[in-house]
């Protein structure tokens, strides 16, 4: 499966629930970067996929990475522009798996963890998910 060149059917979501529409920017090898529609020329917001394999035969491995960055005018000192970035590294022993069932886990387990309250099947957009929480407050 490959991304479209434009997300914009709910792909992304923001703190509120509601879609955030990206396009396609830029190809270099095996990385994507997607910028926010309608975005300011001088505050981007960007989503970058990117992927490195490592290795041979059972010892290689796919270091891939999903990564948001948003840069906005400082709330308290408006001067500044800051950016702020979350991303997801997936470090992959493709070389050594006959299926993607462990890392499926994983990456449920992550999910899971950021954005649902214990036994909660909803996702929790406005980032109260215990995961989620803990990453935002710095708290453990």
């Amino acid at each position: 499966m490959s991304l479209s060149n434009t997300l914009n059917t709910n792909e992304i979501k923001d703190a509120a629930g509601l879609e955030v529409e990206f396009q396609h920017l830029e190809q270099d090898g095996r990385s994507h970067t997607f910028a926010k529609i309608n975005e300011l020329p001088g505050l981007p917001h960007r989503l970058k996929v990117s992927h490195q394999e490592s290795g041979s035969g059972t010892s290689r491995r796919r270091r891939s990475v999903v990564r948001f960055d948003k840069s906005e005018t400082g709330q308290i000192d408006n001067t500044k522009i800051i950016t702020t970035s979350f991303y997801l590294v997936g470090d992959i022993p493709v070389g050594n798996l006959s299926t993607y069932g462990s890392p499926k886990d994983l990456l449920a387990n992550l999910m899971s963890f950021m954005a649902s309250l214990g036994a909660s099947t909803t996702i929790l957009y406005d980032c109260t998910g215990n995961g989620a929480a803990t990453v935002i407050n710095g708290s453990l």
